[in-house]
């Protein structure tokens, strides 16, 4: 192989190396407020009995 296709693969896999190193570096957790927790939960449960309600309906 020349030595132009040895240069395409090393910067082709310094590339993804270097991408997937700043994606790990700049990841970090979200932190949620209790308040929007307490809302997420609330939605969920609202969803949950919305859910039950129709499948009562559809099994009667």
């Amino acid at each position: 192989m020349p030595a132009i296709g040895w240069i395409f693969i090393v910067l082709a896999v310094g590339m993804v190396l270097s991408s997937l190193l700043l994606l790990r570096d700049t990841a970090h957790a979200m932190p949620i407020t209790k308040e929007k927790m307490e809302k997420i939960k609330e939605r969920k449960a609202e969803l949950e009995a919305e859910e039950a309600r129709e499948e009562e309906q559809k099994d009667p």
